[in-house]
């Protein structure tokens, strides 16, 4: 079978740094909040072009941060895609916000800017104060930050950009990182760029937002440890998963290029037989995902199973759109329905991406696909 993801061969070539500076934090024995992490957010704060980088514990958890920062408060909404993960609209329940729901691009899977009206009146007709907008760079590519963000600054909204699958793409020759108000992504072992277990970041030029997600981050610690400006949460990212990252960002940049690569050799294997992704104008790719859309009439449980018995793993990114979810089916929907979701969420089909792909095992999985359908 081949991987989904190909972890064992990008170890495979850092193994001995990773296990140099895993040695080095044995060494120091600071294992919270070492110098590592010190070096990741200034490693990181130069890749995005972002003044302030606060790394964290997870994703999820620098998508809460950020709120804080903008200081969420319940009853208050925020418009949101529901064809995404369930990290997206979570952040904004468990702080007693609500989401609300709009509808995504068919082409590019991310939030449609010409959907935002009709949000911003179903969060206004449900009795919500919306304050924000919160796009997902969905698979690897940006959202088209230029239009949501004018829309925003001619609403007054502010622009939280959920860049867990998205971070190393640009828009217009600035990198994801420096699209928003704030960005957020997350460095799940799975990511373009990931650690070994869970990890997160976030990204601003806004002094008052990186304040509050830093005293936040460690139970809303004030000027010492145990004075306490505000309340808080433990989200910190430890010193040897801040190591892990800092061996694998010296080939981020080797292995976006790779990622896109293996995508230019899908798209022209497969372009003329399914719809293959595209990118907006100005846009690049992370690549986290390659996901295809099939045909209205295929099977594609049958065109997994086929798919499987020749060795290819598939997946789908996502079976169920959230305003389906059961804790996510009272908050507010624009139009009342999102078809374009609906119909996306029955029709993907993510294959294996990852920079290792060979150009033989490309071609075998496409041609394995061709067959199925």
């Amino acid at each position: 079978m081949l991987p989904f993801i190909d972890l064992k061969a990008q170890q495979k070539l850092l193994r001995d740094d990773i296990e140099a500076r895993l040695q080095a934090v044995l060494d120091h024995g600071a294992y919270i909040m070492g110098p590592e992490v010190k070096e990741l957010e200034a490693e990181l704060s130069k890749w995005a072009q972002a003044k302030h980088v606060i790394s964290c514990s997870s994703g999820t958890d620098a998508l809460i941060l950020a709120l804080l920062g903008k200081k969420l408060r319940p009853g208050q909404g925020v418009i949101c895609p529901s064809f995404t993960f369930a990290a997206t609209a979570e952040s904004l329940a468990v702080l007693g916000a609500s989401p609300v729901f709009a509808d995504v691009d068919p082409n590019s899977f991310n939030l449609d800017a010409r959907n935002l009206s009709a949000a911003l009146q179903a969060g206004i007709d449900s009795g919500l104060d919306v304050v924000g907008i919160m796009p997902v760079g969905l698979f690897g590519m940006p959202a088209d930050m230029t239009a949501i963000g004018d829309f925003a600054r001619k609403h007054g909204l502010w622009v939280i950009d959920d860049a867990a699958q998205s971070f190393g793409a640009r828009l217009h020759d600035t990198p994801v990182g420096n699209l928003a108000d704030v960005t957020c992504t997350s460095f799940f072992p799975a990511k373009p760029l990931g650690c070994y277990g869970d990890g997160g970041a976030l990204f601003t030029n806004d002094d008052e937002v990186a304040e509050i997600a830093i005293s936040c981050r460690v139970h809303g610690m004030g000027k010492t440890k145990y004075h306490n400006d505000r309340i808080g949460m433990t989200a910190r990212l430890d010193t040897m998963q801040a190591a892990v990252l800092l061996s694998k960002l010296s080939i981020f940049k080797d292995e976006l290029a790779a990622r896109q690569k293996v995508a230019d050799q899908y798209e022209s294997l497969l372009s003329q037989s399914v719809a293959t992704p595209r990118l907006n104008d100005g846009a690049s790719s992370a690549w986290a995902q390659y996901t295809i859309k099939l045909p209205q009439n295929c099977d594609r449980q049958k065109i997994q199973d086929h798919l499987s018995a020749k060795g290819v793993p598939t997946m789908i990114y996502y079976p169920i759109p959230m305003h389906k979810q059961a804790p996510y089916q009272r908050y507010p929907v624009a139009n009342g329905a999102l078809a374009i979701t609906d119909s996306l969420c029955d029709i993907v089909l993510a294959l294996p991406m990852h920079p290792y792909l060979a150009e033989e095992q490309v071609e075998h999985v496409a041609r394995t696909l061709k067959e199925a359908l």
